[in-house]
């Protein structure tokens, strides 16, 4: 690697560079493995344990993600005023809630007409960052018991449906409850990611960034990222054993141990449980306490795509959903049918469509090494342009 002069955390950018990488596994999936346009890896009646488990390992994508994005903020505010932070927040926010309409929708559809619209991750970090650069006014105790609270109390709310399109019910969908809308035959809104948990989770990262502000004892640091991260893992399983709270889906005994364990696994992210948030996150603070003294080839080559991780995130969906239209195409089908349009959002034609899962681990493998050289590239050019603040966006 080029050598980089950083003032960065290179554990929490490798952390971010490593579910960076995993998550390309879930849209190689997406664009490529035979019945994904039209089924759920986690779907116990049809899965596989290889199938179910490269869904699983994603499921620390999205929620490290808007976990960090908090440590990064304060870590970022450490060096500002509150006013300075706040409105970083802010701004960065909505500017993040801005590409994911515009620009994530279109890299996803390929639909120029906007047809279909869907809310995921990015409108997720965007909003709570919009939220987040309230909540820092707060002091820090009353700031942290409201993430906790969030983050442990939300599925209470889990009862709690409402139908229609009405404004009351599009805020309930923003805010819990996970909704594909019809507007009209031709046009639907998918709310994916709803908030609430979200904001819980992103104001919880914020706190944990005071852990890697300068001087901060490293000592204490890991002795706190094991006691938290074994601490999240102990209740999740305390929590799935009892099967009574934390999870929309309570699990069931299946028809053999191997599938038992997978309906114990199956937690739900749409929107993250608490326990979804219990089993992805506690295994990352574990991982943060691994890797802190790392330093190494490998950590070096997920480090790259840590540091530029807005620039990865919307090239490699434009890579794979092209190439997946590319492979179509010359496999003898028609391009346009991956044109994912809302009247046509489960076409017919693609019944049949899609490749192995050994295919899709290939695609990946192919898609984030030939990323590699770019990223670095434009991480080497972040970090010798400092002063362009318009960087700090993108």
């Amino acid at each position: 690697m080029s050598k980089v002069q950083s003032t960065r955390i290179e554990s929490i950018d490798i952390l971010r560079g490593v579910v960076m990488v995993i998550m390309a596994l879930d849209h190689a999936r997406s664009y490529f493995h035979y019945g994904a346009l039209f089924g759920d890896p986690t779907n116990l009646e049809t899965t596989t344990p290889f199938l179910f488990f490269s869904r699983f390992i994603t499921h620390y994508c999205a929620p490290v993600f808007v976990f960090l994005a908090g440590a990064s903020a304060f870590l970022y505010g450490s060096k500002k005023t509150k006013k300075e932070l706040s409105k970083f927040l802010f701004t960065r926010g909505l500017w993040l809630i801005f590409l994911e309409i515009v620009v994530n929708n279109l890299l996803w559809t390929f639909d120029f007409s906007y047809s279909l619209n869907i809310f995921q991750v990015i409108w997720a970090i965007g909003f709570s960052m919009v939220c987040l650069s309230a909540i820092v006014y707060l002091p820090k105790k009353i700031s942290l018991a409201i993430g906790i609270l969030i983050v442990a109390g939300h599925n209470l709310f889990d009862g709690f449906t409402v139908q229609g399109n009405d404004p009351a019910s599009v805020l309930w969908y923003i805010t819990h409850q996970d909704m594909f809308l019809p507007l009209s035959n031709s046009k639907m809104v998918v709310f994916h990611y709803p908030v609430l948990p979200w904001i819980g989770t992103i104001i919880l990262g914020y706190h944990f960034g005071s852990l890697y502000v300068k001087g901060f004892d490293p000592i204490i640091r890991k002795k706190l990222l094991l006691k938290l991260g074994f601490g999240a893992v102990i209740l999740f399983v305390i929590l799935r054993v009892l099967n009574t709270y934390g999870d929309l889906h309570p699990w069931t005994e299946q028809k053999d141990l191997v599938y038992s364990f997978l309906a114990f696994m199956n937690v739900t992210k749409y929107p993250p449980s608490l326990q979804f948030l219990l089993i992805t996150i506690g295994p990352s603070l574990l991982f943060l306490y691994d890797i802190e003294k790392t330093k190494n080839k490998i950590t070096d080559f997920f480090l790259v795509f840590g540091r530029v991780p807005l620039f990865y995130y919307f090239v490699h969906i434009f890579v794979i959903h092209a190439l997946a239209m590319g492979v179509h195409g010359l496999l003898g089908g028609d391009w346009k049918d991956l044109i994912l349009r809302a009247q046509d959002f489960m076409n017919p034609k693609l019944l049949n469509y899609g490749y192995s899962l050994v295919v899709v681990y290939a695609v990946w493998i192919a898609v984030v090494l030939f990323l590699y050289p770019f990223c670095k590239k434009y991480m080497i050019y972040k970090a010798h342009n400092k002063d362009k603040w318009w960087l700090s966006y993108l």
